[in-house]
């Protein structure tokens, strides 16, 4: 196997977790780039400012590393580069999901057939995608979390940690839903929804 390099935009909590994805695959980080000046290495790994270095290098992939979904939609719409996507080793994917470009996959995670994940999305520690869901882009999907079949997600859309989507749920865009919460309604775009079942509280 071809061995890639990377650079991960982001050098922060989320950008340690996500190197370590890349060192898991057996391809090569190159560094880092964040905007924060005072960061001048993370985990062994050199931190450079984001405006000296050539964004638009074709022998390297590049991973937005950052956790918060809006920021990463803002950084997309800045930046010409060339995006990768990540996936774990350890996480169990059928041949008949999509994945694309900028999404990370962490340990543990399992991703059922014809599901589709959107671009920059971060699908976290063992949480379960089943069969035939469609997650929109810059979407995260927490630790734990279990999406039914035939969920769908709206962009940008954070589902907390341990939530339970019931299949055939949808949820709009850029929604945050609680830890924990059972989602057993339609959610509309833009709302919080916590607890057993989920209400939306704002």
């Amino acid at each position: 196997m071809q061995i890639q390099k990377f650079i991960l935009y982001g050098a922060g909590e989320q950008g340690a977790v996500t190197a370590e994805v890349i060192e898991s695959t057996g391809n090569e980080l190159l560094f880092f780039i964040d905007q924060d000046l005072s960061i001048k290495t993370k985990i062994g790994y050199d931190v450079f400012p984001h405006d000296q270095i050539k964004l638009s290098d074709e022998n390297c992939h590049y991973i937005i590393s950052i956790g918060t979904n809006s920021i990463r939609k803002k950084i997309t719409s800045e930046v010409d580069l060339n995006f990768g996507k990540l996936i774990h080793p350890s996480s169990i994917i059928s041949k008949r999901a999509i994945i694309n470009e900028g999404t990370i996959v962490m340990p543990g995670v399992c991703v059922n057939t014809l599901a589709e994940i959107g671009k920059h999305c971060i699908l976290n520690t063992r949480c379960s995608i089943d069969h035939d869901c469609k997650i929109g882009d810059f979407v995260h999907v927490s630790p734990g979390a279990t999406l039914g079949g035939r969920v769908k997600i709206g962009e940008g859309t954070q589902i907390g940690i341990g939530a339970s989507i019931l299949p055939g749920i949808n949820i709009g865009k850029w929604c945050i839903i609680g830890a924990g919460a059972v989602v057993t309604k339609d959610i509309p775009d833009g709302v919080t929804a916590v607890g057993v079942p989920a209400k939306v509280i704002k």
